[in-house]
């Protein structure tokens, strides 16, 4: 191995043997949240690590994981996530660092056989990669103990402390030894997210990238203003403009069920991915999605930060997501690994003051496009009447938008 084919690893306090690792796999440049990362974590230091989607975060855990437990003979690394499709994923990136150092990684998560996750675990894995409510089934019938695990990650760590996760998280971390190293990622961290995260770390290293909520800098984005009931008009001929692959986030089960359906009757190839299909058709539609068999895949927001897809040409957000932040999660599947994306959302004329919040997160103004064959809106709000710029789209209107 000669140095130029990995240089911009070396000077980060990788091992040789990572180093070869990553040769092999021809990763050669580093992106910038493991340039400041993974330094940091090879030290045994706690991070906080800020960073757009798609930038690499998960190497820049596991890294400096996989280095410090080969150190040891007994100690673990646990990573939990929020998702089963995230999991999946950490899995694949950690599946090819781990192996060259004989250790086992195993997934822990709803929707799988208990008895191949036991068996999986039967076999002493070094690396567990978990989901909270399925590593706390597991900790209930004593398959597992947290005792050994010296190296914790909580990746999309915004989602996983929010007050939905945080009496299982708190539950996992009173189960683990105080003496650890405690690494935090995710696109978005709030100050009131840090608050809580510091409290079980120990002067941990905030390593900002881009400002938290920034959206990806290669992805450009539009809306357009159109009736509900006039959505699935705008979506076909959406459709018919960009002939790549196609990512489409609704806010519920239904909606995706049903925009599926649509969609499938007009005669696209469509998968869906929401919390009512099983296991194995979340996967078969992603892998379908991955080969090209399924062109469009509808999702709700628990795939906006479990999708690792390079070449996705467009994310549409047929709805607004409920939390604004999850925006930056959604149009964060197109863009990556250096390539440009597009991002389309489809808002009501009511929904200005949702579209007011995405634009204060990710700091900057959403062009307003129109459209030649479907009627498009304005939005409604209250007060005094401003006006709005929109630009140009891939559909060659520009012009002056009033507020009703």
């Amino acid at each position: 191995m000669t140095n130029t084919q990995n240089e911009g690893f070396l000077g980060l306090g990788i091992a040789p043997g990572l180093l070869e690792v990553l040769a092999r796999l021809s990763f050669t440049i580093p992106t910038p949240i493991q340039q400041k990362a993974i330094p940091i974590g090879v030290e045994g230091k706690d991070i906080i690590g800020i960073a757009q989607t798609g930038t690499g975060k998960t190497l820049a855990f596991g890294i400096p994981m996989v280095q410090r437990l080969a150190q040891t003979a007994d100690d673990r690394g646990l990573i939990v996530v929020p998702t089963r499709e995230l999991a999946m994923q950490v899995n694949e990136s950690m599946m090819k660092l781990a192996p060259a150092f004989k250790m086992k990684t195993a997934v822990l998560i709803g929707g799988q056989s208990m008895g191949i996750q036991l068996q999986s675990l039967h076999y002493n894995p070094r690396i567990i990669i978990a989901t909270p409510g399925r590593l706390i089934d597991h900790m209930e019938r004593r398959s597992i103990k947290l005792d050994n695990v010296r190296i914790l990650v909580l990746d999309e760590a915004d989602r996983m402390l929010d007050m939905g996760f945080m009496p299982q998280i708190r539950r996992i971390l009173a189960s683990m030894p105080k003496e650890r190293q405690t690494m935090l990622f995710s696109a978005t961290m709030p100050s009131d997210i840090v608050q809580i995260a510091t409290a079980h770390m120990k002067l941990p290293v905030r390593t900002e990238i881009a400002p938290q909520g920034t959206a990806a800098e290669l992805v450009s984005q539009e809306i357009f203003v159109v009736r509900s009931d006039l959505k699935a008009a705008i979506l076909n001929e959406i459709l018919k403009q960009y002939t790549g692959s196609v990512l489409l986030f609704t806010r519920t089960k239904r909606g995706a069920s049903k925009v599926t359906r649509n969609l499938k009757n007009a005669g696209f190839s469509v998968g869906e991915i929401h919390s009512d299909r099983s296991m194995g058709q979340r996967k078969e539609a992603l892998q379908g999605f991955k080969s090209g068999k399924i062109r469009i895949l509808v999702a709700t927001d628990i795939a906006a930060r479990g999708i690792d897809v390079t070449g996705i040409e467009v994310v549409i957000n047929y709805d607004l997501p409920d939390d604004p932040g999850n925006y930056v999660h959604r149009i964060g599947r197109t863009g990556r690994a250096g390539r440009r994306g597009h991002a389309i959302s489809l808002a009501t004329p009511e929904q200005s003051s949702d579209v007011r919040s995405i634009e204060r997160i990710i700091k900057m103004t959403i062009p307003v496009s129109s459209h030649p064959k479907v009627p498009t809106e304005t939005f409604l709000r209250a007060g005094p009447s401003n006006n709005v710029v929109f630009s140009s789209s891939k559909f060659g209107r520009r012009g002056r938008m009033k507020w009703k």
